[in-house]
């Protein structure tokens, strides 16, 4: 099996060649928004799509002002993640790795059992495994909230029978695409 190295390169090609983003992202918030999950959530952990990414803004854009609180990870200095809420896109800033994030002195996110996180990545496995970018941020940040239940958005393409997973690599309890939605660990 290839290095994580070499299956980053080669899943973040795959998915900069994909065609038809702005309907497959549509299908993507679609099928999220009609999740009982989601439509149950307190609060809804979203992270800023960029790049070739799925887009979450169309996600947020429907959530914010609703009864389901938004909140946006911050990447911290000692390597830690701290999810604050927001109440508008104008809360949040260009922060580490050029991401947009929110100011550490707006409220943090109260989790609950209803707390919802989405998880990005480059590529998953039925089963749930994560291909991410290599930092850890969400690994650790979910060993210390293993009850929140994550979603991975993804295209496609992107799904892929196998990935190398090491111990601290958690798996995510769904995925959502343009076509489906898998339960992994359920």
């Amino acid at each position: 099996m290839d290095s994580k190295k070499q299956l980053r390169k080669k899943y973040s090609e795959i998915r900069a060649k994909i065609t038809d983003k702005a309907a497959k992202d549509a299908d993507i918030t679609e099928r999220l928004l009609s999740l009982d999950r989601i439509e149950d959530a307190d609060c809804l952990m979203v992270y800023s799509s960029f790049g070739s990414e799925v887009d979450t803004y169309g996600i947020i854009d429907a959530l914010l002002g609703s009864d389901t609180k938004i909140a946006f990870p911050r990447c911290n200095d000692d390597g830690t993640m701290t999810f604050h809420v927001i109440e508008s896109l104008a809360d949040l800033h260009e922060g580490m790795y050029r991401i947009s994030e929110p100011d550490d002195t707006l409220p943090l996110a109260e989790i609950t059992d209803r707390t919802v996180c989405l998880i990005p990545g480059l590529a998953f496995t039925e089963k749930g495994g994560r291909l991410g970018y290599g930092g850890g941020y969400y690994d650790r940040f979910l060993s210390e909230n293993p009850h929140i239940y994550t979603i991975a958005l993804s295209y496609e393409e992107l799904i892929t029978d196998e990935l190398p997973l090491l111990q601290h690599d958690l798996l995510v309890n769904s995925i959502v695409t343009e076509e489906r939605t898998v339960l992994c660990n359920e």
